[in-house]
């Protein structure tokens, strides 16, 4: 049995048989072609910075955590400090302790991109470390305490009061229980969900891949809630009620011509949340959002497939009503230039040993 395992617990094995850890070509490039049937019918083939006006590029690529934290109403968000390269370690600790910051922080590159830059900040070490490795403009932020972590997919027509959740998908942080005898690493490396990650927690954990737990200890491993990071993702857009659509709809109408996007909330417990009590964004997420709850592993691929296709069609429909009002899509050259800007950047995060 032994040799059944190792096979079932490679990678590639793994890989093959959850379409999750695919390629973006591989699950995009089979539904492209409805991709240039809208384009064809919005007349541009960069139709989606009209869907949010206010939001560079429609919210696509590139566009700046900063400006969108702006738009945002300050009490919704994790207190938070900008920085621009270059960037020296000593004035950015400074300005933090200046504005009453406190350990744990939080990271991340201005311009993101499937959480990539992102990292905890226990102490000051921890700073002048992701310092030495950041390329890009990037924030700090407080760590918000709430254990449970959302995103909500939501959208409104322009011109309508109301909107509406077109997904909700819960996040479960990558985890090990201990049982006083392996390491973090070893516990990893008999779970299949985890040995997909091993290699980048490896890099950004070090030494504590070699603690030992104790017997029924919980540990998370990698506190991020993206799939990219070792979250697992499930579909619970069941939940979506009038309550919550409310609060959503409270919500977009506080952030100049939003309409199209998946918002990361941190809460503390679900019927709260839908009171609109005790909860965070911790992100904002425009047209280049995809609907995360099909990252469900219970899900197919042909079902990812559909909610692609449904959230292209959603994107259309009000990119175009946005144009009619006068919001202008990207031209050849500036869509061009946009995927030019993305390239460099993903490099430049590609380099940062996070």
């Amino acid at each position: 049995m032994n040799w059944v395992h190792r096979l079932l617990h490679r990678p590639s094995i793994i890989r093959l048989f959850n379409w999750e850890y695919w390629s973006f070509k591989a699950v995009y490039g089979w539904i492209f072609p409805f991709w240039l049937l809208l384009s064809l019918r919005a007349r541009s083939f960069f139709f989606f910075a009209a869907s949010n006006p206010s939001i560079k590029n429609g919210g696509f690529l590139n566009e700046s955590k900063k400006d969108i934290h702006d738009m945002l109403p300050q009490h919704l968000f994790p207190k938070t400090r900008h920085f621009r390269l270059p960037a020296n370690a000593d004035l950015v600790i400074r300005e933090l302790e200046s504005h009453g910051f406190s350990y744990p922080l939080i990271a991340k590159p201005d311009i993101g991109g499937r959480g990539r830059g992102v990292k905890a900040l226990k102490h000051e070490d921890d700073i002048r470390e992701y310092l030495k490795n950041c390329y890009v403009d990037f924030h700090i932020q407080e760590y918000v305490g709430y254990k449970n972590e959302v995103g909500i997919f939501y959208y409104r027509f322009p011109g309508s009061f109301t909107g509406k959740i077109s997904g909700i998908v819960r996040k479960e942080f990558l985890s090990v229980i201990g049982d006083g005898k392996q390491t973090i690493r070893q516990l990893l490396d008999r779970d299949k969900r985890a040995i997909m990650y091993l290699p980048g927690l490896q890099r950004s954990q070090g030494k504590e891949m070699d603690t030992v737990l104790a017997n029924g200890e919980k540990r998370i491993v990698s506190p991020y809630g993206n799939h990219a990071r070792g979250s697992k993702f499930l579909d619970d857009s069941h939940l979506a009620d009038e309550e919550l659509t409310k609060l959503m709809d409270s919500i977009s109408e506080q952030i100049k011509e939003f309409y199209y996007g998946r918002f990361d909330i941190r809460y503390h417990d679900w019927l709260e949340l839908r009171q609109g009590k005790n909860f965070t964004i911790i992100e904002v997420n425009g047209a280049g959002a995809e609907p995360t709850h099909m990252y469900d592993p219970r899900h197919s691929i042909f079902f990812a497939w559909k909610e692609i296709l449904k959230h292209w069609f959603i994107l259309c429909r009000i990119s175009r009503m946005n144009h009619k009002k006068g919001y202008p899509y990207l031209t050849v050259r500036q869509g061009l230039e946009m995927f030019r800007e993305d390239k460099l950047h993903s490099q430049k995060l590609a380099a940062m040993k996070v």
